[in-house]
Order: structure tokens, then C-alpha cells, then sequence
């Protein structure tokens, strides 16, 4: 659970409210249910007009590593490379074989079998590479349509409260309704600007944070299986992968070859 985005995501809301209700105001001023039908309608429409519906479900579940996801354990992979660094320095690389079973990343697992299989490092690389930068491309775009949803959300919101002007303007004769109906027509328009600027783009932002360090992750594991095929020593491997890891700790505790 990432307890920065939940607390984020708390604290703007109880903040605006708070600063609202101080000010006189309560929370059924700004409850109106037509309006926020028209945001998030006219905003998801607009999305999917712009990115194919594949792009846009994966958006969608991509937000839950937003709120239960605290990104990739780079410690434990690092630490797992070593060992499998330490257990192919002593028995050899096919000797890793066994161990296939017990990762579980595809992207590691598909490097070590490579490797086991014989196949040259130069290629090992190419051929991993150009798996990891396709993937890289692929996830770029769904930062995207959070993106495109924090850009159109505050304009149609602007429709919304246009389209409520419209409707006061059909009741000038009768002064109290059209004051009501003046608060409620802007409603929406807070509806677009706090869908944008409270959930969409930041949410745009920590999942460009979350895919890079993925990558930052995925070419670790790939720096790891070449330099295990190509006999380096598992303390320079520990060394050396350790500078991809952004929370690296240089005063960890190395890991103890196998015996």
C-alpha cells in the first residue's frame, strides 16, 4: 500500500472541504450528480475517442498501483541475482536451471534461460533489449491518457456550466432560482478542474515514476544475467548493480556466497 498517494489523495480533499466549510459553505453545494455525469462522461468519451479502448482498460488498472503498489522490489532482485551470481560462479551457469522455477519476473526468467542455453552475451543483450524497449513504448502511453483526461476534464466542465447558464437563463423571471441556479451551472466546472488537477495528472506523474523504475529494474536484471554469463565476479556484480537501485544502500550487507 503506498501511503504517500492515500495520504495525498486525503489530504487535498479534507483540505478543500475543511477551507469550504470554514468559509460558510457545506458539502451539498457542490453535490450535484448532473454535473459530475457530465465530466467524467464527456471526459472518458473524449479519451476514448483519442486512445484505442485496449490503451484505455489498461489505464484504468493500472491506477490500483497507484494506492497498493510501493513500485519494485529492487533490493530482492538485486540480492537474488547475486546468488544466482555466487551459484553459477561455483557449479556453473546451467546450474541455474533448476532454479527457473523460482522467478518469477518473465523478463528475468526469459534472460536466464538464454543464458543457460548457451546463448552469446552480445546477443543476450540485443535480443532482451529490444524486448524491454517495445514494453517501454507500450507503457509510455498509458501516462498518456491520464494526461489527455487532466487536459479535457476542465473544459468540459466549462460545458457544464454553460449548459446550466442556459438552463437559469429559461428562469429570469423568478430571481432566487437563478441565483441557485448560478451556483449550481459552476459546479461542474470544479468538477473539471479538481478531476484534473486532484486525480488525473497526478496520477500521470507517479505512474511515469513507477514505469521508470520498472525499467530502471528490468535493465538491472539484464546488466546481472550478462554479467553473470560473461564470469564476473559476484561482488563486482553486487557493486555494480546496486547503482540502478534508487534507493541504493552502499552500507548493505554483501551476500554470502554458496557453499
Amino acid at each position: 500500500m503506498d501511503i504517500a498517494s492515500i495520504g495525498g489523495i486525503a489530504l487535498a480533499i479534507i483540505g478543500i472541504l475543511a477551507g469550504m466549510m470554514i468559509e460558510g459553505g457545506s458539502v451539498s453545494q457542490i453535490t450535484q450528480p448532473t454535473a459530475a455525469l457530465i465530466v467524467i462522461g464527456g471526459t472518458a468519451g473524449a479519451v476514448l475517442l483519442q486512445f484505442p479502448l485496449k490503451t484505455s482498460l489498461a489505464a484504468l488498472k493500472q491506477v490500483m498501483k497507484i494506492f497498493f503498489s510501493n513500485g519494485a522490489d529492487g533490493e530482492g532482485t538485486l540480492q537474488q541475482l547475486v546468488k544466482f551470481a555466487n551459484k553459477a560462479r561455483k557449479s556453473g551457469i546451467v546450474s541455474l536451471d533448476q532454479d527457473l522455477s523460482t522467478v518469477e519476473d518473465p523478463f528475468l526468467k526469459q534472460a536466464l534461460m538464454l543464458a543457460i542455453d548457451g546463448t552469446e552475451p552480445s546477443e543476450v543483450r540485443k535480443i532482451m533489449q529490444m524486448e524491454l524497449d517495445n514494453k517501454t513504448e507500450m507503457e509510455e502511453k498509458i501516462p498518456q491518457v491520464f494526461e489527455a483526461a487532466g487536459g479535457y476534464s476542465p473544459t468540459v466542465g466549462i460545458i457544464g456550466a454553460v449548459l446550466g447558464l442556459i438552463q437559469v437563463m429559461q428562469h429570469l423571471d423568478n430571481i432566487d432560482e437563478v441565483g441557485r441556479g448560478i451556483a449550481v451551472a459552476f459546479v461542474a466546472t470544479i468538477y473539471g478542474v479538481a478531476l484534473a488537477n486532484l486525480i488525473c495528472l497526478p496520477v500521470a506523474g507517479k505512474l511515469k515514476i513507477r514505469h521508470r523504475e520498472e525499467q530502471m529494474i528490468k535493465e538491472m536484471m539484464l546488466e546481472g544475467v550478462i554479467s553473470i554469463l560473461e564470469g564476473m565476479n559476484p561482488r563486482m556484480i553486487e557493486t555494480k548493480l546496486r547503482t540502478f537501485l534508487f534507493d541504493s544502500k552502499p552500507d548493505a550487507k554483501p551476500v554470502e556466497a554458496t557453499t
